[in-house]
């Protein structure tokens, strides 16, 4: 499997990332044993989780995530080079707000190792923008955390532009380490979250790119074509949002595309997302092999310029 710089934080990682924020919640733990291992066995290498996965599901806390990753390292005893863990912190663990204090990520860093029975974190990131936090701080944890091995590069997630550019600032200013890689929602239905000042910062820069909801919630899988379809499904809360003239227009060219290429919707809408200008790998879940087959053909699909070009027109909003 070729592997892709992840921008400048050293790491090189496959052209797709499980998402694992199905561990412990759609997927137990005997199945996300499973599917990680036919992942690892396909010959990818990197794994995004979270503190806070799955806080939302009554009688969860938070960590569940990382504790099914730990839990599988040590029952596989998996060389940890072979993988790159990326995980999360300062979304609301009960504080009642985001919270990326040098206290909280000095705290908080800790249980995610213990967690992932690790004694090093592959990519730290900040899960969500602190406005009561400033990026002096927040960066100053991090230089620490670097200082005694316990995380390689670091990272921010759901950070605009002027966000980003504000870190890079800050960092420069204080002498501190800047984040080197950023994760944005990024799909060919929501594209204006990454595509246009944030997609520009990051290639000038050399940040790497690790976009989540490839597939839109599993919107673009082609499972949920009617209202009625996500009824009694757990993961498509957000899949109403999707139900329009130009969600139904994005699975018709996915369709075509996957006819052409004799995969799938969800293949073709993965490996867009791979091919993107400025993008290092998207993250996909899976709760199945079948799915996760679809995620690890996606890694070895290269879309024409023409199929691009049908994609592109599909979920640009002016269409």
């Amino acid at each position: 499997m070729q592997k892709r710089k992840l921008g400048r934080s050293g790491l090189s990682i496959a052209p797709v990332v499980f998402g694992g924020n199905v561990f412990g919640w759609t997927a137990d733990e005997q199945t996300s044993f499973t599917l990680l291992d036919a992942f690892l066995d396909a010959g990818y290498n990197a794994i995004d989780t979270a503190d806070v996965y799955s806080r939302w599901i009554d009688g969860h806390s938070g960590g569940e995530s990382e504790t099914v990753i730990g839990k599988w390292l040590k029952a596989r005893n998996i060389a940890r080079d072979r993988v790159v863990i990326v995980t999360k912190v300062g979304m609301d663990m009960g504080q009642g707000k985001p919270d990326l204090s040098a206290k909280w990520i000095i705290e908080e860093v800790e249980n995610s190792l213990k967690r992932l029975q690790t004694d090093y974190i592959d990519l730290y990131l900040s899960h969500t923008f602190d406005p009561d936090t400033s990026h002096e701080e927040t960066l100053g944890a991090y230089a620490k955390l670097k200082e005694q091995g316990k995380i390689r590069a670091i990272g921010c997630s759901n950070f605009d532009a002027s966000q980003l550019q504000a870190s890079f600032d800050a960092a420069a200013k204080a002498g501190l380490p800047a984040y080197d890689v950023i994760q944005p929602e990024y799909n060919l239905y929501t594209r204006d979250r990454f595509e246009g000042p944030l997609a520009d910062l990051c290639i000038k820069n050399d940040i790497g790119v690790i976009s989540y909801y490839a597939l839109a919630a599993g919107f673009l899988s082609g499972k949920y074509r009617k209202a009625e379809d996500t009824q009694g499904k757990a993961r498509s809360y957000r899949v109403g949002d999707y139900l329009n003239d130009k969600g139904h227009r994005i699975l018709k060219a996915l369709d075509t595309v996957a006819a052409e290429t004799k995969t799938t919707p969800a293949t073709v809408a993965i490996a867009w997302v791979a091919a993107r200008p400025g993008i290092t790998a998207p993250i996909a879940s899976a709760t199945s092999l079948t799915q996760l087959e679809a995620m690890i053909k996606a890694g070895n699909l290269t879309l024409t310029k023409e199929q691009m070009t049908l994609l592109n027109e599909a979920g640009a909003d002016n269409t």
